[in-house]
């Protein structure tokens, strides 16, 4: 087993409310700490803004949770972060891709079974993720789709998951120990009293 490059918190290295939070965290997702969490609580000054901000984009974002999970995975397996792929491989589960899905994104926008709008996600998610823009063309066909907002927080949701798959495979974070099956039904409930919210 790899050795984490910094090792996850514990009660002693965080915060009172640092250790709080990432209890509650663990709790709603049928396990411990999340290492993520644990790890990232190190620095004190950066970690609550950190979540909120995270919490904006997921599960408290504009687009729809599938699309946000779809997107997630993609990114994962873009950057290899094997921790970002094997946690929202169940939250995507219960967001409401299939097992089927959730094998097909390792293939990518080419793979069948994609309607038109994943198929474009998941370009969408290419592109960035190989030259950091879209190119025109793409952007023409995502454009009478997806409101201003949403299209803002595409680009913002797969940048902001690829800088935590770039800090997770860097610090060398290591799996969490999850339970079998989807997250707990307070998670579920959970996103969805948080998201999507519909807007113009």
């Amino acid at each position: 087993m790899v050795e984490p490059r910094i090792p996850p918190g514990t009660r002693r290295d965080l915060r009172r409310i640092d250790w709080w939070i990432v209890r509650m965290l663990g709790r709603a997702t049928g396990g411990g700490p999340p290492n993520v969490f644990t790890t990232l609580a190190r620095h004190r000054r950066l970690f609550r803004p950190w979540l909120w901000f995270a919490g904006r984009l997921m599960p408290g974002g504009l687009l729809p949770r599938a699309e946000t999970e779809l997107l997630i995975l993609r990114v994962a397996h873009l950057c290899g972060s094997g921790y970002e792929w094997t946690q929202h491989e169940r939250i995507a589960l219960s967001a409401g891709l299939t097992e089927a899905d959730v094998r097909r994104v390792r293939e990518g926008p080419e793979a069948p079974g994609w309607s038109e709008r994943q198929e474009l996600l998941l370009r969408a998610a290419d592109e960035l993720h190989a030259t950091r823009t879209l190119s025109d063309e793409l952007w023409e066909r995502l454009r009478p789709q997806m409101s201003d907002a949403e299209l803002i927080e595409l680009c913002m949701l797969v940048g902001h998951y690829e800088m935590l798959a770039m800090t997770l495979n860097a610090l060398a974070v290591q799996p969490d120990r999850l339970p079998p099956g989807p997250p707990p039904r307070a998670v579920r409930l959970g996103q969805r009293l948080l998201g999507p919210r519909r807007r113009r």
